[in-house]
């Protein structure tokens, strides 16, 4: 222990002032980088996250190919999924999206793909358990850490939006994601 503690004394005594240096350069390119980000207005945020998930949705394959994909939409979402009907590209399919109640049976029957916003424990097991045993892509935005089921989890600053993917739920779901989905990620860091 003692040893240790000599050791950092002697490299901060002799790199400490560049080190010191270095990190205040770094801090300040990475706080003048942030700061020439605009910030998204809530319709620009909207659009955005509409954009990651029909982007997701057309990576997304079903075991049976979907011309249509029924995207349901449950709990309070802090965004709006307007105008989330129409496809990425010309080879995606079209997207029908609806609003349904977390207690709906019909969710596994009904639903391709699974939007969710703010869900107490109570609706969140009852979508889970609507949903157990059926090929639905999930993607949620409140799940900070992706741990909750979901396969992807989208979040939103200021500057940008982004997701997480959950592969053991992407395992699980019984549907197929595209690696192609990592291009849509970095796409939207870039941005």
């Amino acid at each position: 222990m003692k040893e240790a503690t000599i050791i950092r004394a002697k490299l901060n005594g002799r790199i400490g002032v560049w080190v010191s240096s270095l990190l205040m350069s770094i801090f300040a390119i990475q706080s003048h980088a942030q700061n020439a980000v605009p910030d998204m207005r809530p319709v620009e945020q909207d659009a955005a996250v509409r954009q990651v998930v029909l982007g997701i949705v057309s990576f997304t394959h079903w075991p049976a190919p979907r011309s249509q994909v029924r995207l349901c939409i449950v709990g309070n979402t802090g965004f709006s999924l307007d105008g989330a009907q129409a496809p990425v590209s010309s080879t995606a399919p079209a997207v029908v999206a609806q609003k349904i109640a977390a207690d709906d049976p019909a969710i596994g029957t009904g639903c391709d793909a699974l939007y969710m916003g703010k869900l107490s424990d109570t609706e969140r097991k009852q979508v889970d358990a609507s949903r157990a045993g059926h090929p639905i892509l999930t993607i949620t935005e409140n799940d900070s850490t992706c741990t909750l089921g979901a396969m992807f989890c989208v979040r939103a600053d200021k500057h940008r939006v982004t997701f997480d993917m959950n592969l053991d739920s992407v395992a699980r779901s019984g549907v197929r994601v595209s690696p192609k989905v990592l291009e849509l990620a970095r796409k939207r860091s870039t941005q």
